[in-house]
């Protein structure tokens, strides 16, 4: 199984970036796909995450309204569109698969560096 995330870059506050992840190995519908992030000195924190299906999405409370998941299955790929951006989103973002009825992500990507200026 791998997870391949990509899209990261610097933005100015208030800009936007779009991350994705692309997933092989596994049967990607039947897994709900995941984001977190890690800051320099901080632990890894939940992002949001999207069911399997698609019909539900949840999100931290720090990127309720900016941040969008989403997912593509005949693509094999997750999205993350990030608006609204504040240098408190400068980390290194990880996206992770989680089979169903499994309590963790199971597999996780290399990560992608996102790093917003003020």
């Amino acid at each position: 199984v791998q997870l391949q995330a990509y899209g990261g870059g610097s933005a100015q506050a208030g800009g936007s970036l779009r991350l994705s992840c692309t997933a092989s190995g596994l049967t990607f519908s039947a897994y709900a796909m995941g984001w977190f992030r890690q800051a320099p000195g901080k632990q890894r924190e939940f992002v949001g995450v999207v069911s399997w299906s698609r019909a539900s999405t949840d999100y931290a409370d720090s990127v309720k309204g900016r941040f969008t998941i989403s997912r593509d299955n005949a693509k094999n790929t997750v999205y993350q569109q990030m608006n609204s951006l504040k240098p408190d989103d400068t980390a290194v973002y990880f996206c992770a698969a989680q089979a169903k009825g499994v309590g963790f992500f199971e597999y996780w990507g290399q990560g992608t560096q996102v790093t917003v200026s003020s």
